[in-house]
Parts: C-alpha cells; structure tokens; sequence
C-alpha cells in the first residue's frame, strides 16, 4: 500500500496558516513527522489564491525537499501548474491530479509521457461527479485510453473513483466499491487511489470511519492512499488490513507496529 501523507494542504486551517506565514518550523517538522509514520510521498497544495500559488508552492516544494527524502505529490487544481512545478522535484512523484475537466489531460499527459512520474486521475469532468458507478468508470477508462495514446503505461495511472461523503450518500461505499471492481476487472495493471478523510465530511468522529473506509477499499483492490499517516487509528487499520489481505503474511509488520508503539497504547 503506498501512503501518500495528505497533511501539507492548504485546505487544512493549520496548514493554510503556516503556508501563508511561511512557518518553516511548522511545515518542516510536519513533513518529517509524516515520513517517520510511513508516508511514503508527501502530497503538497497551497491552497493559496491563483495569483500566489505558484511562488508559493515553488517555495514549499523546495522547502519539503530539503527536510525529508521523500518524492512530493504536486497537488493543484490548475494543470499548468502542475507541469510548471515538475522541474523543480528532485525525483519523479505523483501528478495530483487529472480529470476530464477539459484542458487537465490535454496539459498533463504530454508533459509526463515520457517520465517515470505517476498519475492520479479523478472520475469527473465538466459536469461535476457522477451519480452511478458505471458513469464513473466510463470517465475512467476514457482517461486510461488517452493516456495510452501518449505511451503512458497502465502501472502509472491511479484512478481514485472520488467517493461521496456518507453524511449526504448512504450508498457511498457501495458506489465506490462497484467502481474500484469494475475498473481492476478490465484494468488489472491500473491502481486505485482515494482520499482517505474525504466519506468522513460531516460525521462525527471522522477517523472511525476514515480508518473503516481504508480497510473496505483495500478490500476491493486500492493500493495507494491519501491519508494522515500520524493518526494511530489510520496506521492501525491499514497494518492489520495488510495482514488480514494476506499482504503481510503471519502479521509480522503489523505484531512490529505494536512493538514500536505505532497504534498508540493497545492491549496485548
């Protein structure tokens, strides 16, 4: 399972405070703290206004590589700003993200084709998110074919099926579920990806399902997350799903974690 660490992200109140007021202290120790709990990228975005966003993500790029040996997830809304940003990595990492809102595949693909830089590409468009899974899976397998029209192999794209959230969609697992199987069935060598916190918008409690959540997608064939790798609940379910899948054959990564304190305090 690969972890991409999501904390770095303007969106979040205490992150957007220390982007803006470029607290190094903050965000480095943020950064590390992330890979020392097994991020495996760290995902970056500004969450700052179109007119400073590329100053300030140039500046954060260069300030989490400086702290951690780790690849970056260059996460904005904006394309070219990806494809501005990927000359600054040290190492290839993730694009966050395409869709097929237009102009994203367009600006993206052509300028990845050619690299070892890996994709996460959401099932929407201009429309917004489909309401049925087999909507969701068509958006899916149009972006994995244009994709393959520029050379780009199926082992670098990661689909995420962008699942509701359970405060407003009863069936937002079951929707999701039915999209991660339908797309590993016809395209067994693509990844499936999701934000991990994202079906927990609105309940309380939010890590109690965002951990649930990461166990059920794992179930049904996700290999990469985004997610809080310094919640002990979220590093606890996904060891244990790890060795419940069979992944971590006899739970020796998972019985390590223990050992090492990675869960907080458990009971034997």
């Amino acid at each position: 399972m690969i972890v991409i660490g999501e904390k770095i992200n303007g969106f979040i109140p205490k992150a957007y405070t220390a982007i803006k007021s470029h607290d190094v202290d903050y965000l480095v120790e943020l950064a590390r703290s992330q890979v020392r709990f097994g991020a495996d990228y760290l995902d970056i975005c500004t969450g700052i206004v179109p007119e400073y966003e590329r100053e300030t993500m140039r500046w954060l790029i260069e300030l989490v590589q400086d702290a951690v040996d780790v690849p970056v997830a260059i996460d904005s809304p904006d394309p070219q700003v990806i494809v501005d940003m990927i000359p600054l990595a040290r190492r290839p990492g993730f694009v966050n993200s395409v869709s097929m809102e237009k102009g994203k595949c367009e600006t993206v693909f052509p300028a990845v084709a050619d690299t070892d830089w890996k994709i996460i590409a959401l099932t929407c468009n201009n429309d917004g998110i489909p309401d049925s899974a087999q909507a969701k899976y068509e958006l899916a397998a149009k972006m994995i074919e244009d994709a393959s029209g520029y050379g780009i192999t199926h082992d670098r794209l990661y689909i995420d099926p962008l699942v509701g959230t359970l405060a407003t969609r009863p069936d937002a697992l079951a929707d999701f579920n039915r999209t991660a199987l339908r797309i590993r069935k016809e395209y067994p060598d693509v990844h499936i990806i999701s934000g991990m916190s994202n079906i927990s918008f609105g309940m309380p409690y939010r890590t109690a399902i965002a951990a649930q959540f990461l166990t059920l997608s794992m179930a049904v064939g996700a290999d990469a997350a985004i997610m809080n790798p310094l919640s002990p609940e979220m590093r606890a379910a996904l060891f244990a799903t790890d060795a419940l899948l069979g992944f971590d054959r006899g739970g020796t990564r998972y019985i390590r974690g223990c050992q090492e304190g990675l869960y907080g305090s458990v009971r034997r």
